[in-house]
């Protein structure tokens, strides 16, 4: 776990009932014939609140809504409705200067290094562009802070001539964060940081993030899939499932007791190093439902061993449990 000293109960970033409905093509048939739009709902009521310098850890089954969470926190995204504030500000309400302010403030690093990167323009120019677009300082000291960016990810001086195609996944990903981390964000969140990378290369990238986090006192939102992963690099860590956040709590709280039905499935899923523990783990068993047409109730009940009948029509809310864990559950 990461060793950053944050401040609980001192959020920067928070998300309230928030839902993201993406709309899909409406056939002239389905209007005459009186039918209702069909939407893929992405993100259904999520709550989530992410402590000032905190690295807080998102998991979750692809397509869970992971990404669009991240993108809605990062305004890329508007929501359908429900808030996301930051220091207490609704960001969809941000204009001008301040908005300016808040997409300097909260920087997105993308799991693809190569897509994210424009290929005609050197390392240089890509720092250059950020400096002065947010005007970071003088144009007569750009040189000598992109030299300070490139000492800060690791990266040679002579990396600043090139263009993205000349570097491998990892460096690409090191300019990445140097680009996030040239206009001095507060918070920074990284979509899948380090999926894209071979194994090798990921400790090197996720170890710099932690050393960033606590030389610059960032706050992280970290998606990803790889559990053990998240484990290491995390405070807290919320669980969601087809687009809601089901279970939310410490790290080591939540890896050792789980409540959520969801939770404890996903980590007996996990790989084991234990050889005694070989062949006892299950996987979830079923198929992630449609997003276009989400189960009734609880989400999971569809996939859970325990569900009752209350499980099927009533959804269960996200609440603080006397171990201090947020779980949605009727059951625990």
């Amino acid at each position: 776990m990461s060793e950053t000293t944050y401040s609980p109960n001192l959020s920067i970033l928070s998300v309230e009932d928030a839902m993201v409905h993406f709309p899909l093509a409406y056939p002239l048939l389905d209007r005459l014939q009186g039918k209702p739009r069909k939407y893929v709902q992405a993100l259904n009521g999520v709550r989530l609140e992410m402590q000032r310098g905190e690295t807080l850890g998102i998991v979750g089954e692809s397509g869970c809504g992971k990404s669009t969470l991240a993108r809605a926190m990062v305004g890329l995204l508007e929501t359908s409705d429900g808030k996301i504030r930051f220091n207490g500000k609704d960001i969809s309400a941000l204009q001008g200067k301040a908005r300016r302010s808040f997409n300097r403030q909260v920087q997105m690093i993308f799991q693809d290094p190569y897509s994210s990167l424009n290929p005609r323009m050197t390392v240089g120019q890509m720092l250059t562009e950020a400096l002065s677009v947010h005007n970071m300082c003088p144009k007569a000291q750009i040189p000598a802070r992109i030299l300070e960016l490139m000492e800060l990810v690791r990266l040679p001086a002579d990396a600043i001539d090139k263009l993205p195609h000349e570097f491998s996944g990892g460096q690409r990903q090191r300019i990445g964060i140097s680009r996030a981390l040239a206009v001095q964000p507060d918070v920074l969140i990284a979509d899948e940081l380090v999926s894209a990378l071979d194994v090798s290369v990921q400790a090197q990238v996720v170890n710099l993030l932690l050393d960033l986090q606590q030389k610059l006192s960032l706050s992280v939102l970290f998606v990803a899939h790889d559990l053990r992963l998240v484990r290491h690099i995390s405070h807290r860590v919320a669980v969601m499932y087809l687009g809601e956040v089901v279970e939310v709590g410490d790290t080591e709280t939540l890896y050792q007791t789980p409540l959520h039905p969801y939770t404890q499935a996903l980590l007996n899923a996990a790989p084991s190093m234990d050889p005694n523990e070989r062949g006892k783990n299950v996987s979830l068993t079923g198929e992630l439902p449609s997003p276009l047409s989400p189960p009734s109730g609880c989400r999971f009940h569809t996939r859970c061993p325990h569900v009752t009948e209350r499980c099927r029509t009533e959804r269960p809310i996200l609440a603080q449990k006397p171990g201090g864990q947020h779980v949605a559950c009727h059951l625990v």
